[in-house]
């Protein structure tokens, strides 16, 4: 294993302290982030073994890299022992609590494409996971987040979206009232991977299917969500149909899956993520605006939960980053991924999240699990990358 991952780190094009690092965590995550779960070895950026869904999809985009791609498959299958009937799949697995009424965040079949791409590897498809994943894909159809039938689903929660405490963008526990940018682009690349595995499974109609209600997503999201006004993509209401205009890291989703015409890129970019009053601090990205009034730096003392109102996350990070690099902006894409470098390497460990205002490590120490991806972005300057959309 040790001489694997010493020949395999010395082909990456890294400094020598950022490949000693990735040594270090790839070293706790095989010792302390891997766990039995229904009799598959997953992984977790979480010594207390639970398993989420978002989590799943960057954490193996960041181990593929360092060669390990069967998390990917495992993770998969092991959420989708936990189906429903009706479709739902648990967001989080192996945890002391649950989150009810919350379905898996829409990046299952881009982590069962990630595996099955870099591995080559199409017969685990081949009995019902295909079918599975469509099931899963239409409970977010469902009258539960669908209640508007207007093609664009809800949150349960600013939980249910992962950024734990953004309520005032998409609302308090069973809430279901924020139709989110976010939400939609991850649908639309969900759509797009399964059109990919259906593709690998020589299933064209199925693939053409998907493909055309990905591209009917992103349309509804460049005109629905787009607020010519203020240039900038805002949730909507779906009980008011109005804008919820509280400014977030989600709305530069649009740029990872190609929502935004050029003319809407542009003003996004140029008078939001760069602006240095905003989102573009000294180590960006903010996860909120620092022009929102509650804007900040640390969650309250009685939030027992992450901070999404200002913290840097590397999942949002790198999924602006590839928008950055999708629209051609790789002066800034790539000043992104340098200062995301900085700020690692400038923590003795990697860490859960990051101070926007002075780049110092927050949460869990040492964190093994998706921050990681943040060491490969330059790399994937080069074009090297397991991220596909």
């Amino acid at each position: 294993m040790a001489e694997k991952l010493q020949s395999l780190l010395a082909g990456l094009e890294l400094a020598d302290p950022v490949k000693m690092r990735l040594a270090e965590d790839l070293q706790r995550i095989l010792k302390s982030g891997t766990h039995i779960v229904n009799g598959r070895l997953c992984v977790t950026g979480y010594s207390y073994g639970a398993l989420y869904d978002w989590d799943l999809y960057f954490e193996c985009l960041a181990l593929a890299h360092l060669g390990h791609v069967e998390f990917a498959k495992n993770g998969v299958l092991t959420f989708l022992d936990h189906q429903q009937s009706s479709g739902f799949i648990p967001r989080v697995l192996a945890a002391p609590w649950q989150k009810p009424g919350q379905h898996f965040k829409p990046f299952l079949a881009q982590t069962a494409a990630l595996y099955t791409n870099a591995a080559g590897d199409t017969e685990w498809l081949q009995a019902d996971v295909l079918p599975r994943l469509d099931r899963y894909l239409t409970h977010w159809f469902s009258e539960h987040y669908h209640s508007k039938g207007d093609g664009l689903p809800v949150w349960n929660s600013a939980d249910h979206s992962g950024m734990d405490n953004q309520d005032e963008r998409a609302g308090a526990l069973n809430s279901y009232v924020c139709q989110g940018v976010d939400l939609a682009c991850y649908l639309v690349r969900e759509f797009e991977a399964m059109a990919r595995l259906y593709h690998m499974t020589d299933n064209a109609r199925a693939a053409n299917k998907h493909a055309e209600r990905a591209d009917v997503l992103r349309y509804k999201i460049s005109t629905r969500f787009w607020c010519e006004t203020d240039g900038f993509f805002y949730d909507r209401n779906v009980r008011t149909g109005g804008f919820i205009k509280t400014k977030c890291a989600s709305s530069f989703a649009v740029l990872w899956v190609g929502a935004a015409s050029l003319n809407q890129a542009k003003r996004l970019v140029d008078e939001h993520l760069l602006n240095p009053k905003e989102f573009w601090l000294k180590y960006p990205v903010a996860s909120m605006s620092a022009l929102e009034p509650s804007y900040r730096q640390s969650p309250y003392d009685y939030e027992a939960c992450c901070n999404w109102k200002g913290n840097v996350w590397i999942p949002t990070n790198y999924y602006i980053f590839r928008g950055l690099l999708r629209y051609g902006f790789n002066d800034a894409a790539a000043e992104l991924a340098a200062k995301t470098l900085a700020m690692l390497m400038n923590n003795d460990t990697t860490r859960e999240y990051y101070d926007a205002e002075t780049g110092k490590g927050v949460g869990l120490d040492p964190f093994w699990g998706w921050s990681i991806l943040g060491y490969f972005m330059q790399i994937e300057m080069q074009g090297r990358t397991f991220d596909q959309g």
